[in-house]
């Protein structure tokens, strides 16, 4: 059984910067791309930002472009999100994720359904 592990989610102030890291433990697997997504109260899940091993690139929404930076260390089935500059609108619970299938296109790893491994979550407010 695969395991994936958030931490790093706090309270913040409005401006802050905060690191969360996600690891994975368990069986072994092969890591095409792992990556982060984020819920708010009454929203639907959303897609944050991505790495992809095999494609080489890093993917942003649009939202956090420029703020947030993605990183990993693929033979530690690990990932890192570094964000600046954090708003209130950034608070929610953000989700790691862990895909095992290599796509030809990275949009596909902007999709949930894409990501077969999932962590508990941990919890952004940032304050204003």
């Amino acid at each position: 059984q695969v395991q994936l592990v958030e931490s790093g989610g706090r309270l913040v102030q409005t401006g802050d910067s905060l690191r969360l890291s996600c690891a994975a433990s368990g069986r072994t697997f092969t890591t095409a791309a792992m990556g982060w997504f984020r819920q708010a109260p009454g929203r639907e899940r959303e897609f944050v930002s991505a790495i992809a091993w095999t494609l080489n690139s890093t993917y942003y929404a649009d939202s956090v472009k420029g703020r947030f930076t993605i990183s990993g260390d693929n033979g530690k089935k690990a990932v890192y999100l570094q964000m600046n500059s954090l708003s209130p609108e950034d608070t929610a619970v953000y989700y790691c994720a862990a895909s095992n299938l290599s796509y030809r296109f990275g949009s596909y790893y902007q999709t949930p359904v894409k990501y077969g491994y999932w962590g508990q979550g941990t919890q952004v407010t940032v304050s204003s």
